[in-house]
């Protein structure tokens, strides 16, 4: 079974986009993500405004910037320890890293959290983050992602994590065991969800490749019917003065 995840420290950016990721971390776990301007940002992360501006587009952003940290601290620590780990072990145990990862700004994590739930057009815009971040996620756990069965399970996924990281800001036990208890329930949810999912692609694949043949035939005419007639169909005197 995975390990219990060890805590980790955060090592000091030494570049700007880490500085602004790190600043903004540290006030949201200070104040309301609403109260936040990027003056503030700026000035807590030591850097120019120009600065922050060569770095991220937006406030938003920069939550993009810290989940990317994230997956980077994931990723790299991930290696040859979980090969022999089952793919539903091995997605735990890097799910449980990345809590790891998070912990040291667990207080502004929960603050991004509630704005994200206050501002729908920002949760909408940070589900797409979430969905790269999960593709990574199952691929190093050596689960496959892709094509509309992929895409069903990695929303799936997406959406339980945000269930995931509200237990985790609530559970007060340093073993995480309400965490990881919850994340094992997720995860048994979620294999029956995606059994079920691969059960209706195979079933609808026949129908699928049915109609890609009927749209490629449609095309395959229509660029025949377009095509000028040769010389000898429209009769033309010089057909053959070759």
């Amino acid at each position: 079974m995975p390990t219990k995840p060890k805590s980790a420290a955060k090592s000091p950016p030494t570049d700007a986009r880490g500085k602004i990721v790190d600043a903004l971390m540290e006030l949201a776990a200070e104040r309301r993500f609403e109260d936040i301007s990027v003056r503030d940002i700026c000035k807590t992360a030591g850097v120019s405004l120009a600065d922050f501006r060569d770095a991220f587009p937006s406030k938003g952003a920069v939550l993009a910037g810290f989940s990317r940290r994230i997956d980077r601290a994931v990723l790299a620590e991930h290696g040859e320890e979980l090969a022999d780990e089952s793919p539903r072990e091995r997605l735990f145990d890097i799910l449980m890293r990345r809590l790891e990862a998070m912990a040291p700004y667990r207080e502004g994590v929960r603050e991004a959290a509630a704005w994200l739930r206050r501002e729908p057009a920002a949760a909408l815009a940070m589900n797409q983050v979430v969905l790269s971040s999960m593709r990574f996620m199952l691929e190093a756990a050596g689960i496959e992602a892709h094509g509309a069965a992929g895409a069903i399970k990695l929303q799936g996924l997406a959406l339980a994590w945000a269930r995931m990281i509200q237990v985790w800001l609530d559970d007060d036990d340093p073993a995480l065991s309400k965490t990881m208890a919850e994340l094992d329930r997720v995860l048994t949810r979620g294999e029956q969800a995606a059994a079920g999912v691969d059960r209706l692609s195979a079933l609808a694949s026949p129908f699928a490749a049915l109609a890609q043949a009927a749209i490629d035939a449609g095309r395959s005419a229509r660029r025949g019917g377009d095509r000028p007639a040769r010389k000898e169909e429209r009769g033309d005197d010089d057909a053959t003065a070759l």
